[in-house]
């Protein structure tokens, strides 16, 4: 979806401003967010439909939360959705029902932190429809849904860079439809393609698209 989520490209934000020597969390509750995420795991839904979440927070909230904050209005917003808890349990922070049933076990934090949830797939689409080196094109969709196609690269060319497998493909698996696996490539996009002349002629950036995203590029010709 467009949203206030994809910044990429966009001006008149300012600089990113860094934290010299920036914790892991700043306090307790942050600490406590990210364990709540990990520990519910599919409980919450697919990890796109968890991403969908944080695309749904008002605009005005979404800029002024903090990294945790957003984790926290996810959780919030999918506990209600999936049934985990109503919103009496919400408010109150004491639950009416049964726990619910966690979908991590303390023996799989560890390995879910540090290896997460594998995407790939051995089934769906495996034969790739683009090779490497060859140029295509970010198609120009505007999904009402999510998304992982950034707003800045649709519509512009590049070359693809490598090929990472079959993959689970977001814009289905964030709503229930199935995960769709399909081709996954690293895209390389010329600076001077997505930001015009004034970019530094020697960068290029590369971005992970699926399949779906991409079309042929239109081939010029020069007398």
């Amino acid at each position: 979806m467009n949203g206030i989520h994809d910044l990429g490209g966009m001006t008149c934000f300012g600089p990113v401003v860094t934290e010299a020597y920036e914790p892991v969390f700043h306090s307790d509750w942050e600490r406590r967010v990210f364990a709540i995420n990990v520990a519910a795991g599919g409980a919450l839904g697919s990890l796109d439909y968890r991403r969908h979440g944080i695309e749904r927070i008002a605009p005005v909230e979404y800029l002024r939360s903090s990294y945790y904050e957003k984790w926290l209005a996810r959780v919030e917003l999918l506990a209600l959705e999936t049934g985990l808890v109503n919103p009496d349990e919400l408010t109150s922070g004491i639950s009416a029902g049964p726990a619910a049933t966690v979908a991590v076990t303390p023996s799989e934090i560890d390995t879910v932190i540090r290896k997460g949830r594998p995407a790939d797939r051995n089934n769906g689409r495996q034969l790739p429809r683009f090779a490497v080196g060859e140029r295509v094109c970010a198609r120009n969709l505007n999904p009402a849904g999510h998304t992982r196609l950034p707003r800045y690269v649709r519509g512009r060319s590049g070359t693809v860079h490598a090929i990472h497998g079959t993959h689970v493909f977001p814009d289905t698996s964030a709503h229930g439809l199935g995960e769709s696996p399909q081709p996954l490539y690293s895209v390389g996009f010329e600076a001077t393609e997505l930001w015009g002349p004034a970019a530094n002629h020697r960068d290029r950036l590369y971005i992970d698209l699926w399949e779906d995203y991409l079309e042929p590029a239109v081939q010029t010709h020069h007398d």
